[in-house]
């Protein structure tokens, strides 16, 4: 079974859920759902209340499942997986995943998988609850609908990547979606784009929350950049970043320190934290002060990869000595704690992804001037020389080599990147002795396995 509850149990959960974090930051609830539209589709029926049905969304989003900065999101766990962070916890849930020896009934297997659901479940309560209102203007309606099938196909991107083929939930019907099949990843694939066309289609060009909290029609193009990158769809995804890159709303920094800030403007899309004193999950999750570390920290032979000079290594990692042991932890969110008022937000898409889509698209096609071109912006903001090669393998090399340090920790794009390229195999049988070539995916959760026999079978080497 992939889910759930039947939507008026939704729709009262929901409710209350907003009711009680009514002391979030106003960007992501506006108003809490008063108790004459607990029922119905009337949930919608106001511009107000379809914006705190999306907050709420939001709000699971930063807390839970793979997006989420907290230890049990894909920022942690596919940096434990891949070879970006080392396991302190020593915990039965955790030590698997950073050894590479996950089973069907491991936690995290399928609290990402349920949890991600919910989240999709929910995102199409919306779609259906707006479209089917009569009280909404088209905009909002257009608007509300966008965001939500945003939200459906970021989170389907995310479970394929980790779990292969999946099903591809459209709606909210629980006896259809009980029973449902899973479908081949370019199905998954085409039924992603699908949606974020539709959603950039639908999305206002300008942002509709004055801290990039909601999409707008960049975030969805943004994204649809990046499938058509996996895809190989070249020239399409050097079009969508190309339009991403010369948007008004978007201005390259060349300050490190400035990049992972609340206002900074090479943010596209991020989440908004829970209060307005509060900062990301992230800072929370990997900043200590002493050592040991309670939960990760970069591993030796990533710290030492970076090249010499490399200015992302001094502001975007940290050391930490206890005794004669030093560890260091990612600093790209420098605030572990609240502050007067929110200086960092979690960043899910950010515009340095945008050229580094655009110069893999650009090297792929032949254009090597113009990939070297994007490439040589990460570099030269990392306190790096130029590259002059006209070898394209080169250049690719080289595109993979600064996505690797300039989205470390961030919703695994390490491992991604290397499932992508074929090279998973070749690093991680180095660097991870617990490695196999069936670890490329994570297995199907036991219990979804049990609960529907039509997810089967299950994948190779559990």
């Amino acid at each position: 079974m992939v889910l759930t509850k039947p939507f008026q149990v939704y729709r009262i959960l929901l409710v209350l859920a907003l009711i009680l974090s009514s002391s979030s930051c106003s960007d992501f609830v506006e108003v809490p759902l008063p108790n004459s539209q607990l029922t119905g589709t009337t949930v919608f029926e106001s511009e107000l209340t379809a914006n705190a049905a999306m907050a709420q969304i939001y709000a699971q989003l930063r807390d839970g499942g793979i997006l989420s900065g907290l230890p049990t999101g894909a920022s942690v766990r596919m940096g434990l997986y891949a070879d970006e962070l080392q396991d302190y916890t020593n915990s039965t849930i955790a030590l698997p995943i950073y050894n590479n020896a996950l089973t069907a009934d491991n936690a995290t297997v399928a609290s990402l998988w349920t949890s991600s659901y919910s989240q999709i479940y929910n995102a199409n309560s919306v779609i259906q609850g707006v479209e089917n209102s009569t009280g909404l203007p088209i905009a909002v309606k257009n608007r509300v609908s966008g965001e939500a099938l945003f939200v459906r196909a970021l989170v389907h991107f995310y479970l394929l990547q980790i779990y292969g083929s999946i099903p591809y939930i459209t709606g909210t019907n629980y006896e259809i979606n009980r029973k449902v099949m899973r479908s081949a990843a370019d199905e998954v694939y085409a039924a992603i784009a699908k949606d974020l066309e539709s959603a950039s289609s639908r999305l206002p060009e300008n942002y509709s929350s004055s801290d990039r909290a909601k999409p707008n029609k960049m975030v969805a193009k943004a994204m649809l950049a990046r499938v058509y990158l996996y895809r190989n769809k070249n020239t399409a995804a050097a079009n969508e970043a190309t339009t991403v890159i010369n948007s008004p709303l978007y201005a390259w920094e060349t300050d490190l320190n400035k990049i992972f800030l609340r206002n900074s403007k090479t943010t596209i899309w991020q989440l908004a934290s829970a209060t307005a004193v509060r900062n990301s999950n992230e800072g929370t999750t990997f900043i200590f002060v002493s050592g040991p570390p309670p939960v990760c920290a970069l591993r030796a032979d990533f710290m030492n990869a970076f090249e010499t000079g490399d200015q992302r290594k001094v502001n975007w990692t940290k050391s930490v000595t206890t005794g004669l042991n030093t560890w260091y932890h990612p600093n790209k969110y420098k605030l572990r704690t609240a502050t007067t008022s929110s200086q960092e937000y979690s960043i899910v898409l950010r515009l340095a992804e945008q050229y580094l889509i655009r110069a893999e698209a650009r090297a792929k096609q032949g254009d090597l001037a113009g990939a070297k071109e994007d490439l040589n912006k990460i570099r030269t903001t990392a306190g790096l020389p130029i590259i002059t090669s006209t070898i394209t393998s080169e250049i690719l090399s080289e595109i993979q080599k600064q996505r690797r340090f300039e989205f470390f920790t961030e919703h695994g794009h390490r491992f991604f990147d290397l499932k992508r390229s074929g090279t998973a195999d070749g690093v991680l049988s180095v660097s991870k002795p617990g490695w196999n070539s069936s670890d490329i995916l994570w297995p199907i959760p036991e219990l979804e396995l049990n609960a529907n026999p039509n997810l089967q079978p299950q994948n190779t080497g559990y």
